[in-house]
């Protein structure tokens, strides 16, 4: 009997996990693009089992008929690949019928920044934003993101005994699991003394009050998942760039980690220090950087070098 997709989908998401150690999210991704490939197939006659390469590359053509960015389409193309190698490997398939296909190719959008000037309007906003103690909340966030280039899931997610004992170093747990040390500069390390101050002040008194256990993470809240929400930290930084007169349009948790990378990188940084703190797997994605700084300098020349003037 044929293996059903799903039965192909599965073992292959599982052995992602175990292998690679590959983040839910990642395991979700694949799994929504290779269960539309299984739909499509089914749609047109095929099975993931039976599929050839013409079968696969129709697929990408509906993808692009129904306007799927080519971003999308490229995604959807390496878990296909994947897919079929992982197969082969398993001797689920004697061939690799996607092997020779091409995709689309991505945009190589460049990340967008701040300036430093916007930054530093945006960490003396935070702690005039809020009231009472959630000040020192939005402070010691807004100056651990910026320091450390974390993930706004990674910030809002560290647990508190990470943050313990006045530590010079971070240790953060990023995609897959896989952990990594970074520093903290002095504003962030006054920033994060604060807050633990307030939040442990405000703990006990829940517990004698309340009988309300402490929390484990360092930035608790009412929410499901006991910490603050990555949503609700979007509002909020949007609330500290008016605050700042930033425009909120250019502010998100996303950009102060690319200002973080390019600030450093123009500071004189070398390329694999950065890939360490952000906690890139490939030194190929860092390398976008590069470029970001290069456009900057390039918008200065066209701007301030006289030879450059129409």
């Amino acid at each position: 009997m044929e293996p059903t997709a799903q039965h192909w989908i599965s073992a292959f998401l599982s052995a992602q996990a175990a292998e690679l150690d590959a983040a839910r999210n990642t395991q979700l991704a694949y799994g929504r693009d290779l269960t539309d490939f299984a739909e499509f197939l089914d749609r047109t006659g095929h099975s993931v089992a039976k599929a050839d390469r013409s079968s696969i590359e129709a697929y990408l053509v509906d993808c692009e008929a129904q306007g799927l960015a080519k971003s999308t389409r490229a995604r959807r193309l390496s878990a296909i690949k994947q897919l079929y190698r992982f197969a082969f490997e398993e001797g689920l398939r004697a061939d690799n019928p996607a092997l020779q296909i091409k995709g689309p190719g991505r945009s190589k959008a460049l990340p967008k920044t701040l300036s430093p000037e916007e930054v530093e309007r945006l960490l003396n906003a935070a702690p005039e934003t809020g009231r009472g103690d959630d000040r020192l909340r939005n402070a010691c966030l807004m100056q651990l993101l910026y320091a450390t280039g974390m993930r706004v899931s990674e910030l809002v997610s560290l647990p508190i005994q990470a943050a313990r004992g006045d530590p010079r170093m971070l240790l953060v747990r990023g995609k897959g699991g896989k952990e990594r040390m970074v520093p903290l500069s002095p504003p962030a390390r006054e920033a994060l003394a604060d807050w633990l101050l307030a939040l442990d002040a405000a703990q006990e008194k829940a517990r004698l009050e309340r009988g309300v256990a402490p929390s484990r993470f360092l930035f608790p809240s009412s929410s499901k998942e006991g910490h603050l929400t990555r949503h609700r930290f979007y509002v909020l930084i949007k609330e500290i760039a008016v605050a700042a007169g930033v425009m909120p349009s250019r502010v998100t948790p996303h950009r102060l980690r690319h200002a973080f990378a390019t600030h450093l990188l123009a500071g004189g940084a070398d390329l694999r220090s950065i890939q360490v703190l952000l906690g890139h797997a490939d030194i190929s994605t860092t390398e976008i950087y590069t470029h970001v700084l290069e456009e900057r300098l390039k918008a200065l020349v066209l701007e301030h070098h006289p030879l450059a003037r129409d």
